[in-house]
């Protein structure tokens, strides 16, 4: 056979692998549409959705720790009967009786292979997602950016701060430190921006290389990851799920045993022990229950005919930034009170509605009726675009 389809022998297929590396994402997904509908009646759960990166990481820090202890096996790798195994390849003469695979031996992860399998596990996708977000913000602002001009040649009402009715202070006088921040956090985003599509397709590209590879059988590894800590996942066997069984009972009753002081105090620690166990096992059990349930009423609300008739709902667009300053027009006061055309206080302030920004209506109405266009931004515009202020703030 070209690949491996049936469930036989202790590689695990293509399918078994698939829907293991997937699991994450669907607990993800059932996590937070959980958390997203209890925080319509608890509004402080919005901040556990706030920091989700966060929160999801520490959840799997703990699962992923507890599973590659106790099985030697991720969470999801754990629920399909799969287990991690040290591959050690033996250097052995040219005979072309031998299998490619005789000369490779399984056995047992190192502490060293189960703290790095936690960094590739959790630590890795974490970073991921942050870059990724990051990426999306630079994205977004480069757009903007390309459409409005950028932030530093608009006309910016949060560069100043009022102090009474004649006075204004540049925002970078107060604060320099905050200024030199801001740019090194700019430069930051812009070489993320510039990166991350590089390391992203690269990351995809060597996924779906070892993906192709470990469904055609030409090699055991089914992740890069994988590849790097030298690690085979293969299928538990009957004896081996009662072994692990009975190491986690030995496991805790060894901890028991270490625990010291007089008997009222270990018993409270046997105590607070047990309870630590019982609650990770519920939580796992709680858990893919959570994937199911989630599952299920995706299937139950998403038909096929509620997607084809519910009509696509987008979010609404970000209100424009503010237009671009023109260099060869008329220079803004000091004072946002004034007029920029007679540079006195406003009178029957009225506004332009292509720039946003206020005259009086006496100036701007001879300005506009003579030249067409705005004094500040040089947009066209007409008398009929000039709107009453009833009140100037």
């Amino acid at each position: 056979m070209l690949f491996q389809v049936g469930g036989q022998g202790t590689r695990p297929t293509f399918f078994e692998m698939a829907a293991a590396q997937q699991l994450p994402a669907s607990l993800r997904a059932a996590l937070t549409y959980s958390i997203g509908v209890l925080a319509l009646r608890r509004p402080f759960l919005h901040r556990v959705l706030d920091y989700e990166d966060e929160f999801f990481s520490l959840l799997m820090l703990v699962l992923e720790t507890h599973s590659l202890r106790t099985t030697d096996a991720s969470f999801s790798e754990s629920l399909y009967g799969l287990r991690r195994r040290a591959v050690k390849i033996k250097a052995m003469k040219d005979d072309p009786r031998l299998n490619p695979g005789d000369g490779i031996q399984h056995s047992g992860l190192e502490k060293r292979q189960r703290v790095l399998s936690v960094v590739f596990l959790v630590v890795l996708p974490y970073f991921k997602s942050k870059l990724h977000s990051i990426y999306n913000k630079e994205r977004e602002a480069r757009l903007q950016a390309s459409l409005w001009g950028h932030v530093d040649e608009r006309f910016d009402d949060a560069d100043i701060f009022d102090r009474g009715e004649d006075s204004v202070i540049p925002r970078g006088n107060l604060d320099m430190e905050s200024s030199v921040r801001t740019r090194l956090t700019r430069k930051i985003q812009k070489f993320i921006g510039a990166c991350y599509p590089l390391l992203h397709a690269s990351t995809e590209g060597f996924s779906f290389a070892y993906q192709m590879l470990y469904l055609l059988d030409a090699t055991g590894f089914y992740s890069l990851g994988l590849h790097a800590l030298g690690i085979h996942v293969c299928r538990a066997t009957g004896q081996e799920l009662m072994d692990t069984s009975s190491r986690i009972s030995k496991t805790r009753s060894r901890e028991r045993e270490r625990l010291r002081g007089p008997p009222w105090l270990k018993a409270l620690q046997g105590a607070l022990l047990s309870g630590t166990y019982t609650v990770l096992d519920y939580a796992q059990t709680g858990l893919i229950a959570a994937v199911f349930f989630f599952k299920m009423m995706e299937w139950w609300y998403q038909s096929a005919e509620e997607r084809m008739s519910a009509p696509t709902i987008y979010p609404p667009p970000p209100p424009p930034p503010p237009p671009q300053v023109a260099k060869e027009g008329i220079p803004l006061p000091p004072d946002r009170t004034l007029c920029p055309l007679c540079s006195q206080r406003r009178a029957n302030p009225s506004v332009i509605t292509v720039s946003g920004f206020v005259f009086c209506y006496a100036c701007i109405f001879k300005y506009v009726s003579q030249y067409k266009r705005c004094p500040i931004t040089l947009m066209p515009t007409t008398v009929d675009q000039i709107r009453r202020l009833f009140h100037d703030v």
